[in-house]
């Protein structure tokens, strides 16, 4: 890992003299810079086309957009293989590229949170590098997990322990020592027992903070710690564990330490900057643990996003949710989609499974469903985040041909599904044109023929489209008193099955799950519907999968 010199400080994002705590109920949007937009026609995004977007997003209502990893990489895992998180890669731009990024978001009133890479880095990394060159006895070994292996001639796996892309943890390099890698093998995991890792991130952190960035997504924020010793997990089934099991390589205990010290660094900073954990862990209580008052400020909702379109498991996750964040006086987070999981267009459009769905399903289905819950999670209280393209209604791609597909776990057996190239499919911008206004030069994955007419500028102006649809709804979060704010939701008891009726200050939502409408009492006006809705004499018809906001 090298060292460069940042851009001159900017001021991070709006800012007041008191604390705002603006994150407690932040809209959030996820740019994935590669399929976001492309100013130069090399068919893949770029900085420059992000901040040539800015406007939309501002108008579009959010406060602040979250953009996936641009530094320098080989792109083994789509940047999550980090060759050095001081340089971007020349794909997306320059520093000052960056620099005039951050700077263009904050005069528009957007905060910019970045993603940090610290679970590992890439095999390309300096300190990787010549902890292979230089051999056995290097001591840049201790800042990885290298480990002599089992069987007679160390032949064998130093564990058990399978990568989340399937197959063997552990690869194997020329003088016989093995190296741990959870995810691919040209991303090795990084040892934060190491004093020299936690102090180089310490220094990735105050460098970006320099440059002005508002917060950090924290990748893989559970696997930095693992268990002494590394012992043997016991399971030949280990990828069914993820999310449901304390593990020996995730959710140690031993991170909080580390995530307390970045506390510090944060809180030096003006301008209230922050740090959300993409942390997998079986319990949203143990989730909890990432965001106490001296560590981390939000952690992402994974069992809100892997929920069924069901109104008893919705009940039952929004209260554990609320529930558990109660005691370390820290907001809720909301997702129904990211840039590892299937759309939630597409997920709601077929049969109850996980989060990676392989067919299209029914696309009407999965719209209206989508457009529902989009509503309900925009009424809770607490902070959500919105994937890029999710608010045109883009479904997943399921059938790009097995040639473009990119996603490192597509190649490895027995790993996770590999289709996450589906959701990461560029988005069309305008009805017509060389990639539908993606850029001059094609897009890096194939968009579908269709989706000119799911494009921004299509979509702009239809008051039925889920464009307008999302601009009105973060309008009306914003002008409502108080709608993100709270911590907790009043019930309506007594609704029918399938049904969620909850009620914030001045505010009612309905939410009909089921496939057939509900007739019900109005219970004030009606001032935002995911479908059409009539308010006759009192009453009012719910029609199937749908969502309306009441002001009350």
């Amino acid at each position: 890992m090298t060292q460069h010199s940042a851009a001159p400080a900017t001021t991070a994002g709006p800012t007041t003299a008191a604390s705002t705590g603006w994150w407690r109920d932040a809209v959030i949007y996820q740019v994935y810079p590669r399929s976001f937009a492309d100013s130069n026609g090399d068919g893949m995004g770029d900085l420059e086309g992000v901040r040539g977007r800015l406007p939309y997003l501002r108008d579009l209502g959010v406060d602040a957009v979250w953009l996936s990893p641009f530094y320098a990489s080989p792109q083994a895992d789509a940047g999550y293989d980090v060759a050095d998180y001081r340089a971007i890669d020349p794909m997306f731009g320059t520093l000052m590229d960056a620099d005039a990024l951050i700077r263009d978001a904050h005069g528009l009133g957007l905060r910019i949170i970045v993603d940090v890479v610290p679970n590992h880095s890439s095999d390309q990394c300096e300190w990787f590098k010549r902890a292979i060159g230089d051999g056995p006895a290097s001591p840049l070994r201790d800042r990885y997990h290298f480990r002599e292996g089992k069987g007679e001639n160390g032949e064998l796996p130093p564990n058990d322990w399978e990568s989340v892309f399937g197959g063997p943890a552990w690869t194997r390099v020329a003088d016989g020592a093995w190296y741990l890698h959870l995810f691919a093998p040209e991303q090795p995991d990084l040892n934060w027992e190491n004093q020299a890792v936690a102090d180089e991130f310490r220094s990735i952190l105050r460098f970006w903070l320099d440059m002005g960035v508002d917060g950090f997504r924290v990748d893989v924020a559970h696997g930095l710690v693992k268990a002494p010793g590394l012992p043997d997990l016991g399971s030949t089934d280990q990828l069914r564990l993820l999310g449901n099991d304390v593990m020996p390589f995730f959710d140690q205990d031993g991170v909080h330490e580390i995530y307390r010290s970045w506390r510090t660094i944060l809180d030096e900073y003006p301008g209230e900057r922050i740090a959300v954990a993409e942390a997998w862990t079986p319990t949203v209580q143990r989730t909890a643990n990432y965001v106490r008052p001296d560590e981390l400020h939000q952690a992402f909702n994974f069992q809100y996003l892997a929920t069924h379109w069901d109104a008893a498991e919705l009940r039952e996750v929004i209260d554990v949710s609320l529930a558990a964040m109660l005691p370390v006086g820290a907001p809720a987070t909301w997702v129904l989609s990211n840039h590892d999981v299937t759309r939630h267009t597409t997920r709601f459009g077929n049969p109850p499974a996980g989060t990676q769905i392989r067919t299209p399903g029914d696309r009407g289905l999965g719209l209206r469903r989508a457009r529902a819950a989009t509503l309900l999670m925009l009424a809770l209280p607490g902070s959500a985040y919105l994937y890029q393209g999710e608010e045109l209604g883009l479904p997943d791609v399921t059938d790009l041909p097995d040639e473009v597909r990119q996603d490192p776990s597509f190649f490895r057996a027995a790993g996770q599904d590999g289709f996450r190239d589906g959701c990461r499919v560029p988005i069309p911008w305008t009805a017509e044109g060389p990639s539908y206004g993606f850029g001059s030069g094609g897009s890096w994955l194939p968009q579908p023929a269709d989706w000119g007419a799911l494009s921004v500028e299509a979509q702009t102006g239809d008051r039925g489209s889920t464009l307008e649809l999302y601009r009105g709804a973060l309008a009306l979060r914003r002008e409502l008193p108080g709608l993100g704010a709270g911590e907790s939701v009043d019930w309506v008891p007594g609704t029918p099955d399938g049904v969620l009726a909850f009620t914030r200050p001045g505010f009612h939502c309905t939410v009909n799950t089921t496939g057939r409408p509900v007739r019900l009492p109005a219970p004030g006006r009606m001032v935002l519907a995911s479908t059409e809705v009539a308010v006759e004499e009192g009453e009012f018809e719910l029609p199937a999968d749908s969502t309306v906001w009441w002001s009350v």
